[in-house]
């Protein structure tokens, strides 16, 4: 008969295999469960590769503009680093941020140890993913990756002008390049960050399924849980829901960042930047049943949340402390903003600037 502490030591190694996934195999898994979205003639696709690349080069010097970047480069010495650009289909995408996972939290162990449920959960979530993300900057392995299927849908969907909407899209990945030059510390306080939320949760006993699934029933329902909810939400205690409302501050400041350099962008680079910004809000405030749905347990809603309560600090700090006060955020992690102080420009600038 086990004791009780063999039996704790037992669940916390179950725990911990749990969330142990081998990445490799999950991008690979991924590329085969994902739909591959619009398709055309090899000389189609061929065309829509290079305009990508065209507006991957075009929009640098543009996002150097927009984004406020230049003396934070000049001070930090990445005025000359340049992201490698990739377009990719889906599957191509999955494989990509597999990886990008696995050296985010240190693992990604291939092998004959690792569970297969926790593979294939990755794996799904991935597959999931792959048909939503237009392009991601990936600052572990500093590649520019735009999704070229997923790009060719939504400009269809908003009927966008394609040159437009592709150097506007480009612009906000290339302004996520130019953040991670221009604070080589941001990497790896991330990597740190999101490892030590996955050191806690191999070490958290977890919820019961039958939590799990009445936390979803109340989330999906009319007046449920708040409009940002995910799955997430439900599998972590108030020290770790603590560390991940850091983690969000942060994305939420790169993320908000990005948008508002899309829309710095002048009339003369993307005459129809306004008409893309208002169809693009439109088209996310239209998503309904099995998307919404999805979009919540993916945490889809938390992003776009953090796409508007980022671009309003970055606004509120440069109307509170003027055009050069952002320039302090990316001088280290004590100058990132805090959960509060992200929906508090004016306390950011006071701490930061005094």
């Amino acid at each position: 008969m086990s004791t009780p502490t063999q039996d704790r030591t037992r669940r916390d190694g179950d725990r911990a295999r749990s969330l142990d996934v081998d990445w490799e195999a999950a991008g690979r898994w991924a590329g085969r469960l994902t739909d591959p979205g619009p398709t055309g003639t090899r000389d189609e696709l061929r065309a829509v590769v290079d305009s990508l690349h065209a507006a991957a080069r075009r929009a640098l010097p543009v996002a150097v503009r927009s984004s406020g970047l230049e003396g934070p480069l000049a001070a930090s010495g990445g005025t000359d680093r340049r992201a490698q650009v990739l377009v990719v289909d889906r599957p191509g995408w999955t494989r990509a941020a597999a990886r990008s996972f696995g050296l985010m939290v240190g693992d990604g162990r291939p092998g004959h140890g690792v569970p297969v449920p926790a593979t294939a959960e990755a794996a799904a979530m991935l597959a999931l993913l792959a048909g939503r993300v237009l392009g991601q900057y990936d600052p572990f392995t500093e590649r520019l990756l735009l999704v070229a299927p997923n790009v060719m849908h939504v400009e269809r969907a908003l009927s966008a002008t394609a040159e437009d909407f592709r150097l506007w899209v480009c612009v906000h990945e290339q302004t996520h390049a130019l953040q991670f030059a221009a604070a080589p510390w941001l990497r790896d306080h991330l990597s740190r960050e999101v490892g030590a939320l996955v050191e806690e949760l191999t070490r958290s006993p977890g919820q019961d399924l039958r939590a799990m699934v009445e936390g979803v029933a109340r989330a999906v329902r009319p007046g449920g849980l708040r409009p940002d909810w995910s799955l997430l939400d439900l599998a972590l205690d108030e020290a770790q829901s603590a560390r991940v409302e850091r983690l969000t501050a942060v994305m939420s400041l790169l993320e908000g960042h990005a948008d508002v350099a899309m829309d710095r962008v002048g009339a003369r680079d993307i005459p129809s930047r306004r008409r893309l910004r208002a169809r693009m809000e439109a088209r996310r405030r239209r998503a309904r049943g099995v998307d919404r749905l999805l979009r919540r347990l993916l945490g889809m809603d938390a992003k776009l949340a953090q796409y508007r309560t980022g671009a309003a600090f970055v606004r509120g700090v440069r109307r509170a402390g003027g055009r050069g006060a952002l320039d302090a955020v990316w001088t280290g992690p004590d100058a990132l903003p805090t959960p509060l102080e992200l929906a508090d420009p004016r306390a950011w600038v006071r701490r930061v600037h005094g």
